[in-house]
């Protein structure tokens, strides 16, 4: 059965690169950064945002780390695991003590059913924001970010996120956010990873647009 239009996945990049390209910066950027990996929507979006919380703040190495702790800790990370395991276990395995707050209640909103994770993916994007927002530890950005790479949702664009808005500022330093973000739709997360992309590249010393 197909998904539904709010819910289909980023997979034509050709489609989505060419219509960013109309935006002649943003064309450049994509000409530099080249082919980004298309994203595919999680088969468990209960543990992929249980794997989003822990690694918050960390480098990918790290927040590799104390996953596989955590993993190792626990023999599986589930809701049940989560709450039988003691938040001084979970501090063991490395957590804050923010993060095991977060991941109990986490565990605790799916236990319950207070947040459907098996039906999650068939929300539309600010109804999955609106579940996920009152959970402890969880703020927008790191809504949006599960929207992004958990549910591949193609037209999600974080401006909590201090990276996209420098970026952002960088490439288009004279208009105004929203007229940009307008020119960008409804493929605003594809250009959002141009953006970090081209962060990254202009860190590492490559030359600014």
């Amino acid at each position: 059965m197909p998904l539904p239009v709010h819910q289909a996945p980023l997979a034509d990049h050709a489609a989505a690169a060419a219509h960013l390209s109309r935006d002649p910066v943003l064309a450049g950027v994509i000409a530099r950064v080249g082919d980004l990996p298309v994203l595919a929507p999680t088969a468990d979006p209960f543990g992929t945002l249980i794997r989003n919380v822990t690694g918050q703040q960390l480098s990918v190495k790290a927040a590799a780390s104390i996953h596989a702790r955590v993993t190792a800790t626990l023999g599986e990370v589930t809701a049940d695991t989560l709450l039988a395991a003691s938040g001084d276990t979970l501090r063991g395995a490395g957590l804050s003590w923010a993060k095991v707050r977060t991941v109990q209640a986490i565990a605790q909103a799916a236990k319950t059913g207070a947040v459907d994770f098996t039906h999650l993916s068939g929300q539309d994007d600010e109804t999955v924001i609106t579940e996920l927002l009152p959970l402890p530890g969880i703020g927008r950005w790191t809504a949006e970010m599960f929207l992004m790479f958990a549910l591949a949702r193609a037209d999600v664009f974080s401006l909590g996120d201090l990276a996209l808005r420098q970026g952002l500022a960088r490439l288009h330093p004279d208009a105004p956010t929203a007229e940009i973000l307008n020119r960008w739709a409804p493929y605003r997360t594809l250009a959002a990873r141009y953006v970090w992309a081209d962060n990254a590249r202009v860190k590492a010393g490559g030359e600014p647009v």
